[in-house]
């Protein structure tokens, strides 16, 4: 169980996708104040390793965005719209030895009869040997 509880059974509560609410909101429904990093944007980034508070709204299924720290105030978005299915194509596949390997599959093509392993200047072999 998680002091950040309470904001994630609110958000879920919430019938809406956009949840506007100032940090003092934010300290009502925890019951304590927030801490000094609030005034830091990047203490409401939405990476699931930054602290515990965010882990909280990413499983209520909301991401931050429009963090105003000087007005203390920021929106609150739902990731997945209530009641609606995710649409398009599903994303690629990982593999590989990176993340991103064979994100560009299929977007560049060679034209017939290129190789690409031939040097493109035949003189540049030179400069090596």
């Amino acid at each position: 169980m998680s002091k950040y509880d309470p904001l994630e059974t609110f958000l879920q509560a919430q019938p809406g996708d956009h949840i506007p609410v100032q940090f003092s909101d934010l300290e009502s429904i925890l019951g304590f104040r927030l801490p000094a990093s609030k005034q830091y944007p990047a203490w409401w980034s939405n990476s699931p390793t930054n602290n515990p508070m965010t882990k909280a709204w990413l499983r209520a299924g909301y991401m931050t965005e429009q963090v105003d720290t000087a007005a203390e105030r920021l929106v609150f978005r739902r990731a997945k719209p209530a009641g609606r299915e995710p649409t398009g194509a599903p994303p690629a596949p990982r593999s590989g030895p990176f993340p991103g390997y064979g994100a560009m599959r299929g977007t560049v093509r060679v034209a017939d009869g290129i190789d690409l392993t031939e040097p493109a200047d035949p003189e540049w072999s030179t400069v090596f040997e």
